[in-house]
């Protein structure tokens, strides 16, 4: 069975900074091995999958969602193997997998549908962050990486005292409420930067998003809740508010800062909107 597959490697060459394109050679000496047809491409990937069965994805969350932006409507079974620094939505799927364990899933799990959301006009996969999370993202943009959660960590270190909480209006299923927030999350996974577990209770199939949103908090409670939020012990925390959405609209007096799956962006107002069973991933 395994003999008529006909999979396409999608490598990112740039991401974990040479780490994707090493690790995509390894799948295809594994491939090679097994005897399985393949295509590896390290620069312009296809503009349709004619004739493939299966598409890998070696690269991180940023690769992962400028896979799914380019073709958002694709019905090939996907894998994607952490070949990026954070691979946050990998180990949503995979854990602490094995090369050879994932493999393995990767040639022969049925695949199963997971859920995607669109923000304004581009997709996401992983997550949303706006506020001091977007203003690390911003900060990161441009700069070369540390593999985990260690360039995340070192940056929201660098700006966790002179942030200034902004105000925003969030309409969130059927309640409006406005304030001044230290962050809001929107996320489809559980993790961001590498390891912090910031929406714990999130699944990928359930077709609902887990919103957390702490309000504004002095520079001391920041660093004091820091490890708690790494650790995703901070939803029972009074400043924290959370739920399980499928819609969310927020405004802003300024310009709103957010990143998606780790990829910065700015808009004026967000309108985030969940796209159940959109995907499909052998994990």
């Amino acid at each position: 069975m395994t003999m008529e597959k006909n999979i396409a490697v999608l490598c990112n060459k740039l991401a974990g900074t040479g780490r994707a394109v090493k690790l995509a050679d390894r799948i295809s000496e594994d491939l090679t091995k097994k005897e399985i047809v393949h295509t590896v491409y390290l620069l312009d990937w296809p503009f349709i999958f004619l004739n493939f069965t299966d598409i890998f994805i070696v690269g991180g969350d940023g690769t992962l969602n400028y896979f799914i932006n380019k073709y958002p409507h694709i019905s090939l079974p996907l894998v994607i193997f952490n070949g990026g620094t954070g691979n946050d939505f990998h180990w949503m799927l995979y854990s602490n997998k094995s090369f050879d364990e994932q493999m393995r899933i990767a040639l022969s799990e049925t695949p199963k549908a997971v859920d995607i959301g669109t923000c304004n006009d581009r997709y996401f996969i992983n997550g949303i962050g706006i506020g001091f999370e977007a203003a690390v993202s911003k900060a990161l943009t441009g700069k070369k990486k540390l593999p985990g959660k260690t360039s995340f960590y070192i940056t929201v270190l660098k700006n966790i005292f002179g942030y200034k909480s902004k105000s925003y209006s969030i309409k969130i299923s059927d309640k409006i409420f406005a304030g001044k927030y230290f962050l809001i999350d929107i996320y489809n996974g559980r993790r961001a930067g590498g390891g912090f577990y910031i929406a714990p209770e999130a699944e990928p199939d359930d077709g609902l998003f887990e919103f957390i949103n702490a309000e504004a908090l002095t520079p001391f409670q920041r660093l004091l809740y820091l490890p708690v939020i790494e650790k995703g012990k901070h939803l029972r925390l009074p400043f924290i508010n959370h739920s399980k959405t499928d819609k969310i609209e927020i405004e802003s007096d300024s310009l709103i800062q957010f990143h998606l799956d780790g990829e910065y962006g700015e808009a004026g107002k967000i309108e985030i909107k969940i796209l159940p069973a959109q995907l499909n991933f052998r994990y």
